[in-house]
């Protein structure tokens, strides 16, 4: 390490000694590691941490995603997901065909059900208790990880009750986890110009909380690379951490990048596969209390999920099942996301990791 970085000065000499400590960085020296240090120097610190974690493990699962619907009453301007009813392209599920599709899956044996969708004009909180009823009749051992925060919300809204009360009353019809998307950046000024309509920094943070201490684990989640500063990624995930050391309930981080396709934000050029790599090594650094990175490679695509794996993340997501449309319909190379199982080990085990099957809050199920 000294031969490497002989020449670094005071700021990096310091990170260094916290990371070797186990101590959080600052977020002063978050934003110096965004702003002003070397590519390989963020890259080896964060593979230095995630091979004290994990050593050369890298998890995923069995899992499917179902978009429940894509209508929705917010028009995010980042967003190529949305429609309205009647366009073809629009499509809104019923509980039997959530059944449906896991039945046409059962050979292989998924431990995961992840369901978000659009905010529905006519479904709130009853019809998804219902749904999830079904789901553990038919489906007892699968773990059903559903919502954002900015659904929660709404459901609560809609039916007049409260955050705790709505989380009480999906858990106990068959609610296992939070999914941890609509943070995008946890600022509101930011959020004022990409998702006006959209849940507020504090009530995304309270909704993770709440769930938290009601028992639900969740993950969260970044959308950057768009209007954002640099700092605002580490201010952004100096919130997250800070949550994190109250409840404990974050299972792991995931960096998502803003992709340019088919939505109104009108930002011409994404930002770098460097850049990429870059923020997912600094994110394993400054989240030092959340366990896990995930590349979630629908977004990013197979190969350039595997590659960070050297940078710092240590989770793949899962198998999929060709069920999520967000990314590929916001241009994403991964046009049919599936993989099987043996092509997720083989990608994993061609780089050099070795694949873990775990259940959805992280305890393995097999070492391969």
């Amino acid at each position: 390490m000294n031969e490497m970085f002989k020449n670094i000065g005071s700021i990096e000499q310091g990170i260094i000694e916290k990371v070797y400590s186990d101590e959080p960085i600052t977020i002063e020296e978050g934003i110096y590691l965004f702003e002003n240090s070397d590519f390989s120097f963020c890259a080896f610190l964060a593979d230095k941490i995630r091979n004290k974690k994990f050593g050369k493990k890298t998890f995923y699962n069995k899992n499917i995603h179902v978009e429940i619907s894509n209508r929705c009453v917010n028009k995010c301007k980042f967003c190529s997901f949305y429609r309205e009813k009647g366009m073809p392209d629009c499509w809104d599920l019923e509980i039997s065909d959530v059944l449906k599709i896991l039945n046409s899956k059962k050979d292989e044996k998924l431990t995961e059900i992840h369901i978000t969708g659009g905010l529905h004009p006519e479904k709130f909180t009853k019809f998804y208790c219902d749904l999830f009823v079904e789901i553990k009749i038919h489906f007892p051992k699968i773990h059903i990880k559903a919502f954002t925060a900015v659904e929660i919300e709404y459901f609560a809204k809609k039916d007049k009750m409260s955050i705790t009360d709505t989380l009480k009353i999906l858990k106990d019809s068959g609610l296992n986890s939070l999914a941890g998307g609509g943070a995008e950046i946890l600022d509101d000024n930011i959020r004022s110009k990409i998702c006006p309509e959209k849940t507020n920094s504090e009530t995304w943070l309270n909704v993770h909380k709440t769930a938290h201490n009601l028992g639900l684990s969740s993950n969260c989640t970044m959308l950057y690379g768009h209007i954002e500063k640099l700092e605002d990624r580490i201010l952004h995930m100096a919130r997250i951490r800070d949550l994190q050391n109250i409840t404990g309930g974050f299972n792991c981080f995931i960096p998502l990048k803003y992709k340019t396709y088919g939505n109104r934000l009108n930002i011409e050029n994404e930002i770098s596969l460097m850049e990429e790599l870059k923020t997912y090594s600094i994110a394993r650094i400054f989240l030092n209390n959340i366990p896990h990175i995930k590349a979630y490679w629908p977004m990013n695509g197979k190969e350039n999920a595997a590659l960070s794996l050297s940078f710092g993340v240590d989770d793949m997501d899962g198998t999929i099942s060709d069920s999520t449309k967000i990314y590929s319909m916001a241009g994403s190379s991964e046009q049919k996301p599936e993989m099987t199982e043996p092509q997720m080990r083989n990608l994993i085990e061609s780089h050099g990791f070795q694949p873990v099957e775990r259940d959805s809050e992280y305890n393995q199920l097999a070492v391969i």
